[in-house]
């Protein structure tokens, strides 16, 4: 029952941040010097998992060269004495094993993890969405890891939002479970709805882009009709599947930036500067100066 793999799905086209999009992924958008895919491709190494499939498409192939290893890079810096930079660019090919595979057609988040399924194999597995950056002390993905090995069912990443934004996520409805490890921060999901209006939300706790998912779900998600934007809607998929076995909601200790939306990509940019030993203080200061 051991974590080995983790799904990223990266086969999206980025609309949201055209032109930028127009010849790059979205993915490889950059907060401070490193792009979002990284951020949770390290967000896996530093939860011990090994192995990172990437679901791909069209256009993408600038993930896929940017955790190879470049040799006439590190050629070049190696030359110049350059050790640091050496270094971190050796880093990055280094993370974790790294697979591929191709979503031909998309059709959406469920869609895309199906098509990593035959990698996946019949196993326990983590997806994490790139445009989601988790700032915390213990990964976002290891705390919902130490809670799939106590209770041995899906986890899903929870966070209050207010009531007003609940028709940007899928809603959760749950019992709060009394674990004294957990915190008061899991709940065992009864129900779940995708972008409901405020008036009807369940509740205000929405699904962010973490999760632990048993193998069984690839059967829910084969069998699952298109939905909203006739796509294959992974809450769809969880909808049926915690009517067979326990799906959890887990309120995740640290502080989500939603990096898929221009406001939340500033956001990121300016606070991770701001954390940065070389950058902090003059950044700091230079945002003080400004006249706003």
């Amino acid at each position: 029952m051991e974590i080995r793999k983790a799904v990223l799905p990266v086969a999206g086209l980025g609309t949201r941040f055209l032109p930028a999009t127009k010849a790059q992924p979205k993915e490889m958008l950059p907060i401070v010097d490193k792009p979002l895919v990284q951020y949770a491709v390290e967000e896996v190494e530093s939860s011990g998992i090994p192995i990172a499939v990437f679901v791909t498409g069209r256009g993408k192939d600038a993930i896929e060269d940017h955790f190879d290893v470049s040799f006439e890079l590190e050629h070049m810096l190696a030359g110049r004495g350059k050790e640091q930079m050496l270094n971190q660019v050796r880093s990055i090919s280094k993370l974790v094993q790294m697979i591929y595979v191709r979503q031909k057609n998309p059709l959406g988040l469920g869609h895309a993890i199906l098509v990593a399924k035959d990698l996946v194999g019949d196993e326990p597995f983590a997806v994490l969405l790139s445009d989601d950056i988790i700032d915390a002390q213990v990964p976002c993905l290891k705390q919902m890891m130490n809670v799939f090995a106590q209770y041995r069912g899906s986890v899903v990443a929870i966070q209050r939002v207010e009531r007003k934004a609940v028709s940007s996520y899928g809603i959760i409805k749950g019992q709060p479970v009394k674990d004294h490890r957990a915190g008061n921060r899991l709940f065992r999901i009864t129900d779940m709805v995708e972008k409901p209006q405020p008036g009807e939300a369940p509740s205000n706790l929405a699904i962010i882009g973490r999760y632990i998912l048993t193998p069984a779900i690839f059967k829910e998600l084969a069998s699952t009709p298109r939905g909203a934007g006739s796509e294959i809607q992974l809450t769809d998929a969880l909808r049926r599947l915690l009517q067979k076995e326990p799906v959890y909601g887990y309120l995740f200790e640290g502080k989500r930036y939603d990096a898929g939306d221009k406001l939340g990509f500033l956001q990121a940019t300016v606070e991770m500067a701001l954390k940065r030993p070389e950058l902090g203080a003059p950044f700091r200061k230079y945002l003080k100066s400004l006249k706003i």
